[in-house]
């Protein structure tokens, strides 16, 4: 059984893995708004459990038990955003300090009930994967946005920022899940996009359009 603040480290560590085999400790207390020193503090406790492999000046790796544990944090905060979307109507900015707390129900017939509740999603408010009982993630493939090229076209399927601040302004743009959209010209200057969507021309910035992901239709 782990602490809650074990839960949130090993949880910062596996979306940290995503980018990089072995995590670095100044990363996580990037992340976790933190001292290294705490940071490698917790390290050794979460290696004496059997959750971390570390290695000083190299970094860290989750084991099996740790990347799994952390899997199902992932799934229980993905599931709970679901429901505060589609069952108690928050928006889609609202819900992730709400998760947060929830992700740390123990009761794992609870979980299950709730997925099933759901209808078994794929996916959460914000397109991520959601991973099944079995850790299984559903594959899914999509393109950032400041990848297309002018003509091309495609479906929003996700963000991978998931700041308030950020899902706000998507939302005032409208470019939300589901939204077609098509590039029709690139700013050379400063990387900035030009979309078509709902017959509306849009400018968005270069630091915007990096964090949408597109599920692509080539050109049109």
């Amino acid at each position: 059984m782990q602490s809650y603040t074990e839960e949130n480290y090993l949880k910062t560590i596996y979306h940290l893995a995503e980018q990089t085999i072995n995590v670095q400790t100044n990363a996580i207390a990037e992340q976790m708004q933190t001292k290294p020193a705490s940071v490698t503090d917790m390290i050794k406790k979460l290696a004496d459990k059997g959750l971390v492999d570390y290695i000083k000046y190299q970094g860290v790796t989750l084991t099996e038990i740790g990347r799994n544990t952390a899997i199902d944090i992932v799934r229980k905060h993905r599931l709970w955003e679901v429901f505060l979307v589609d069952k108690l109507n928050f928006k889609w900015d609202e819900v992730h300090d709400v998760a947060e707390e929830l992700e740390h129900i123990k009761s794992v017939e609870l979980i299950e009930r709730l997925d099933e509740f759901l209808g078994f999603p794929k996916a959460d408010p914000h397109g991520d994967p959601i991973p099944d009982k079995n850790g299984r993630f559903a594959k899914t493939q999509f393109i950032k946005l400041i990848e297309l090229k002018i003509g091309d076209s495609g479906t929003i399927t996700g963000v991978s920022q998931h700041s308030s601040a950020f899902l706000k302004h998507l939302e005032k743009l409208g470019l939300t899940l589901g939204k077609q959209i098509e590039v029709s010209d690139v700013t050379d200057f400063d990387g900035s996009v030009e979309i078509m969507l709902s017959g509306k021309q849009i400018n968005i910035s270069r630091e915007v359009a990096k964090h949408i992901l597109i599920s692509s239709n080539g050109k049109n």
